[in-house]
């Protein structure tokens, strides 16, 4: 029965339930919603003179708004979705992950299944994406296999979508280097898609008897099943959940190309394993390395890009170039093994520099650091802190490095 006057959700939570639920409004609209009344609870609760201002509300749509304000009560709504979604999440709830915030296009609502752990939520534990195509060559599958595994091992969790081929296999090696791995779905989490994936995914989120090293996510809700659609939407919440992506092969059209160009646009950093001219399949990495996507040359390259742990001590690794043959089979191996090292006492400041390079400069380690770490250890506001960096980098004392971190030359 519909209602001359919406129903006020009592909670934000069930506000961005029930809008949710409104007909052809999408996530970039809820946001403009939400700032331009405060909270989602009021705009629900807004006249209609009061929406039509909000960029995306002409009248077509504006008349979908009320009639779906009417037809739902959103506390309702909220207990009834409960029993059927009992794990989920929305912008409101403090454990909605703090990197797809930032995202313009964020999903309203997050279903997850698994053992999600603060930090990989916070943000404060750093996540790699590593996508690729679904039949990889058995050089995307063995280079898969290493760089997920160099990056398990240096603390990095990886992000992936359960597909078939590179995904998989980066879920399989990260779980097999004993870590942590988020697997982001097109169906919703109580569906396991391709079925071929049953034990990996029951490996990740704790199911089929597995004890579970991870968590599976997903903005679709349960019963969902797969949708060419979905796929597609969901390449924008593995990018949005990474600090960067790897992609290890794909066609032109691959869906990797995707997920990279997304991460592109929010800011986020692109890697590219090369591959041959000869192969289809490294068509779509070339085509990223040419709009400006970075090279992985080798592993201890992959991982001073990313700015790896100070404390590990990267052995050399075997370079990623290879001839313009074909791949040429052969076993997996696994990446290199990082080993603890004594912390290096910072070199310090040649006596004739001005007090803002010095402090600057005693700010950074031997390894890598990163340029918000640098404002915080010098106390220098980050203008200051830039042209610092800028006058060490010209006396050859830093180097620039990808992901703006900075290490002594």
């Amino acid at each position: 029965m519909s209602r001359s006057h919406p129903t006020a959700p009592s909670t934000e939570r069930a506000a961005w339930l029930a809008w949710s639920r409104v007909p052809d409004v999408g996530p970039v609209l809820l946001q403009r919603l939400q700032r331009a009344f405060g909270s989602l609870a009021a705009a629900w609760q807004a006249a209609p003179g009061d929406l039509t201002p909000i960029e995306g509300i002409g009248p077509q749509r504006l008349a979908k708004i009320l009639a779906g304000r009417s037809a739902i009560d959103p506390e309702q709504l909220l207990a009834d979705w409960t029993q059927k979604n009992p794990q989920f999440w929305t912008p409101a709830d403090p454990d909605y992950p703090q990197l797809l915030r930032e995202l313009p296009d964020f999903p309203a609502l997050l279903y997850y299944r698994g053992q999600p752990h603060p930090a990989e939520l916070q943000g404060t534990q750093p996540l790699v994406a590593i996508v690729g195509t679904r039949q990889p060559s058995d050089y995307g599958q063995r280079w898969t296999n290493r760089l997920t595994t160099c990056l398990t091992k240096a603390g990095f969790g990886i992000v992936s979508g359960l597909a078939e081929g590179v995904d998989a296999e980066s879920h399989r090696a990260c779980l097999a280097a004993g870590g942590r791995t988020i697997a982001v779905l097109g169906t919703g989490v109580d569906r396991v898609y391709p079925t071929g994936n049953r034990d990996l995914y029951g490996r990740i989120v704790g199911a089929f008897d597995y004890p579970g090293s991870g968590f599976a996510l997903s903005e679709y809700p349960s019963g969902t099943g797969p949708d060419r659609a979905h796929f597609p939407r969901r390449n924008r919440i593995v990018a949005g959940l990474a600090r960067a992506t790897i992609v290890i092969e794909g066609g032109e059209r691959s869906g990797a190309l995707i997920t990279a160009n997304q991460a592109a646009d929010y800011g986020r950093d692109v890697y590219v394993l090369p591959g041959s001219l000869d192969m289809p399949l490294s068509a779509g990495c070339l085509k990223l390395i040419n709009s400006g996507a970075q090279v992985i040359l080798s592993e201890n390259h992959l991982l001073d890009c990313l700015g790896a742990l100070p404390q590990l001590d990267r052995a050399e690794s075997a370079t990623v170039i290879e001839t313009a043959r074909s791949p040429v089979p052969g076993p997996a191996a696994s990446g290199p093994t990082p080993t603890a090292k004594p912390a290096v006492a910072p070199t310090p400041p040649p006596p004739n520099l001005a007090p803002a390079p010095a402090a600057v400069l005693r700010a950074i380690d031997p390894t890598p650091t990163a340029l918000d770490a640098i404002v915080a250890a010098s106390g220098l506001s980050p203008g200051n802190v830039m042209a610092a960096l800028t006058e060490l980098e010209l006396l050859g004392l830093v180097e620039n490095l990808p992901g703006m971190r900075y290490r002594r030359a």
